[in-house]
């Protein structure tokens, strides 16, 4: 299948073929051609997957150069994500005479407010973008398509006050295109919400992450373990581009510094670093400047560098989606990776759920099948050792008094 028999103009297909994009991936197959329709759409589809030509094609096609305010806006979590979006939607938009602006934090206004004013179409955080409708730059009241990336983390990152208040900003009469990891729970009811009897596709990839990436859990006994383990693993023969997690942007620093104390060096990324900083911290890693970045969950997300041959989660990820997010970043365009996780005891039982939900068993169970299991759901805990009931008479016996 072409570009072309997804009912995309000729402009658009040439744009992509100057890129060498010639075959659309499996979710703009999905995708496309009940976007062009007009249809809202729900689609769950990982970062990754070519979801930003999905949504974004339809956006340029259905838009008509030339008219006068905002036509479009396309919402992400972080800035790095933002900045990827737009990217990626150049060449198609020029292609249309539309112009793209990045709208986030981190950078100064001038340069933002100047292209926020001329652009068909804003890709920005929830943040700046407030910011920018409260100095009145930015007026949603024309907006015909509305699209919500990874609107999972966007939530995960308590966003959806702000997003329900920028949606209340745009038409009624919209098109919305709904992007995200999974439409369960609540990023569901946010999806319900926000669209009108929508078109619902699920991208799964296939399931062949054993042939691409070895899956390792290493049972650690402590803090000073971990930077031991990790410092070993970046000296050893798998070393190369790796990409550390960690849960807090303390955290981040605090390793880089201790890295770098022994030799190693290591750049971090996380939300408290200015935009510039994020950028310069990418750009080193992906020239290979520097072979290790340390990132958090919400800085690394978005991230897409090729050649990442090892993640290790340094911190335990919190549930299954984060696990899948972060190892996901290896074993790309079928390349092998590898995924290590340090497990320090008392993360064991829910390291092994997550483990076990996703296939991974006899990976788990073969390095740490000696921790403690998971308790069953339902199942009572066991009591603990029972203190005997103090002496009544000790109780109310009168204190002693000094002579």
């Amino acid at each position: 299948m072409s570009f072309a028999d997804l009912g995309i103009s000729n402009d658009v297909v040439r744009a992509l073929a100057k890129r060498d994009i010639t075959q659309p991936f499996p979710v703009q197959q999905l995708v496309i051609r009940d976007g062009l329709a007009g249809h809202d759409l729900l689609v769950q589809s990982p970062t990754g997957s070519g979801k930003t030509l999905a949504f974004g094609i339809p956006l340029v096609e259905r838009l008509e150069p030339g008219r006068k305010g905002l036509a479009a806006l396309v919402l992400a979590p972080t800035r790095e994500l933002a900045s990827q979006i737009v990217d990626e939607l150049a060449s198609v938009a020029r292609a249309r005479n539309l112009r793209v602006a990045a709208v986030y934090g981190g950078v100064g206004f001038g340069p933002q407010t100047k292209a926020a004013r001329q652009a068909d179409v804003i890709v920005a955080t929830p943040g700046r973008l407030e910011d920018l409708i409260a100095r009145g730059v930015v007026d949603l009241g024309k907006v015909r398509v509305l699209v919500l990336d990874e609107a999972d983390r966007m939530l995960d990152m308590g966003f959806k006050p702000a997003v329900d208040r920028i949606v209340g900003h745009t038409p009624k009469q919209r098109q919305t295109l709904f992007f995200s990891a999974t439409l369960e729970g609540a990023t569901g009811k946010l999806a319900a919400a926000y669209t009108r009897d929508a078109r619902r596709h699920t991208h799964a990839p296939r399931e062949d992450r054993k042939a691409e990436i070895e899956h390792r859990f290493v049972h650690v006994d402590s803090q000073a373990a971990k930077l031991d383990r990790l410092t070993g693993e970046l000296r050893g023969p798998d070393g190369g581009r790796t990409l550390v997690f960690v849960r807090t942007k303390r955290g981040a620093d605090r390793l880089v510094k201790r890295l770098r104390s022994r030799e190693l060096e290591a750049v971090a990324m996380h939300g408290d670093k200015s935009q510039g900083q994020r950028e310069r911290a990418l750009a080193r890693f992906e020239r290979g400047d520097v072979e290790v970045l340390v990132a958090t969950d919400v800085a690394a997300r978005g991230i897409d560098v090729a050649g990442i041959g090892h993640v290790i989660n340094f911190d335990a990820p919190g549930d299954r989606d984060s696990y899948v997010h972060r190892v996901g970043r290896t074993g790309r365009a079928g390349q092998r990776g590898a995924g290590t996780s340090f497990v320090l005891a008392d993360q064991a039982a829910e390291m092994r759920r997550i483990a076990h939900d996703l296939g991974l068993k006899a990976e788990f169970e073969q390095e740490l099948g000696h921790l403690a299991p998971a308790k069953k759901a339902g199942s009572a805990p066991s009591p603990g050792p029972q203190r005997k009931p103090r002496s009544r008479r000790r109780r109310n016996r009168r204190p002693k008094v000094a002579a």
